[in-house]
């Protein structure tokens, strides 16, 4: 039975995330010290203490990717490995770690550029992300679309068929709730977020992350990744240009999981904190067998889950 891994995005984070798992597993206590020593501050104490720098996207996105990659290295440790990947937006850099193609010590590195990129492209309050509700995407894309006469709207995050993110500019986005209001849409969420990702105002961040991202050497994949932008896998030779674009482009997540599925995949793991991911699988495709890693109860069980269907891959 085929399995993949896919990673937690930005929104997940909370105090005390991987702190059990720190304290019982030397992997990922290792982890945090390699992470700790890179950035020049300590990772424990942003990730275990109660502290504002956890909710800004610069620490954000390194915190999470620390969390992830050390669990995924006790998976690892333990003999599991996955058929394929996939990560939601900042999750997209513990895929490429999982797949072998950028070193964790790259990664953490990066995305804490990405993030310092991302937050003065479009600081906080700069704009306004706005989850829809069991609406056809072609009607949200239209009222975007009609709306951005008006100023920067578009659809960010594709996250299931029954919820579509859309983000841009404060006066633009207000104006495609109106008319995604008149064309029937009856619930919309405001999102409390950083800023309008995955968005064109993002295209400062994209330019400056493309600087670095040059700069890196990325391996040659060992597995499959399936790419936010495309839904489809990476191709090794786009790795660069996709994450560019990445970051100012919708996530496409609800296509990924079938194209997932389309590979034979039947079993998921969330590795990181939250379980955000496996409660978009089950609206996107209930027949997915799920489960998550992200204390000592959840490994536990995802062990179990990944033993008793005969998830070690050899």
């Amino acid at each position: 039975m085929k399995t993949a891994f896919l990673f937690s995005g930005q929104g997940a984070q909370y105090v005390g995330m991987g702190k059990e798992l720190y304290q019982q597993e030397k992997i990922v206590k290792e982890t945090f010290e390699e992470a700790s020593d890179l950035l020049g501050f300590s990772m424990e104490d942003l990730c275990f203490d109660e502290n504002p720098q956890l909710n800004e996207t610069k620490y954000t996105q390194p915190a999470i990717l620390t969390v992830s990659t050390a669990f995924l290295r006790v998976l690892t440790a333990k003999g599991f490995q996955a058929d394929a990947v996939a990560g939601l937006s900042l999750g997209e850099y513990t895929a490429l770690v999982a797949s072998e193609a950028l070193k964790f010590s790259d990664a953490v590195q990066l995305v804490h550029k990405r993030g310092q990129f991302m937050s003065e492209a479009a600081p906080t309050g700069s704009g306004k992300m706005v989850a829809v509700m069991n609406t056809a995407a072609e009607v949200i894309e239209d009222c975007c679309k009609q709306a951005s006469a008006i100023g920067i709207v578009s659809p960010a995050n594709y996250n299931t068929p029954q919820q579509i993110v859309i983000g841009g500019e404060v006066a633009a986005v207000e104006k495609a709730e109106e008319l995604l209001q008149a064309a029937g849409t009856k619930r919309m969420i405001p999102l409390n977020v950083s800023g309008p990702f995955h968005t064109a105002l993002l295209e400062p961040a994209s330019k400056r992350l493309n600087e670095v991202l040059n700069t890196i050497n990325f391996e040659e994949m060992q597995i499959p990744l399936i790419s936010n932008t495309t839904a489809k896998p990476m191709p090794q030779n786009e790795i660069v240009s996709l994450l560019t674009k990445q970051v100012m482009s919708p996530v496409r997540f609800s296509d990924s999981i079938v194209t997932l599925k389309e590979m034979g995949v039947e079993q998921l793991i969330e590795i990181g904190p939250g379980k955000t991911l496996i409660g978009f699988i089950k609206k996107i495709d209930r027949s997915l067998s799920t489960s998550r890693v992200e204390d000592a109860k959840t490994l536990a069980e995802t062990i179990s889950f990944l033993g008793g269907s005969n998830g070690i891959n050899e």
